[in-house]
């Protein structure tokens, strides 16, 4: 069982925060998505994403080498609750600034110009 204390801990950080307002807007995320959008390493992406799946609000699978976030589709009392909570708070986090880059990461992504193992080397 997580407690609430364990949850807001891991929701005490702007980056763990921007990457939730992040997946509750869209969905499904590649730890490299994060690394390109927030501009950080991969295993500081990975460090923030771990912590919060470990608090109760995230599931992970995984597609090769690279692993995908979501918000817990069975997330349990607390964090569910919390969940609900911040949902329209963190949206205030997603700058223009963070929609654009995600949405120029995502498109060339899909255009096959930028790949994930091409995120690794910038």
């Amino acid at each position: 069982m997580r407690t609430y204390a364990d949850i807001f801990k891991a929701l005490a950080d702007e980056t763990r925060l921007t990457i939730m307002a992040l997946l509750l807007r869209h969905g499904e995320l590649c730890v490299c998505d994060v690394m390109a959008v927030l501009q950080i390493s991969q295993s500081k992406a990975s460090r923030h994403l771990r912590y919060l799946k470990n608090a109760g609000l995230l599931d992970d699978r995984r597609g090769g080498i690279w692993v995908y976030y979501m918000i817990a589709s069975n997330p349990g009392d607390e964090p569910s609750r919390v969940l609900q909570a911040i949902n329209e708070l963190v949206s205030s986090l997603l700058t223009d600034e963070i929609e654009s880059r995600l949405s120029e990461w995502l498109e060339k992504k899909s255009d096959g110009v930028t790949s994930c193992e091409a995120a690794l080397c910038k």
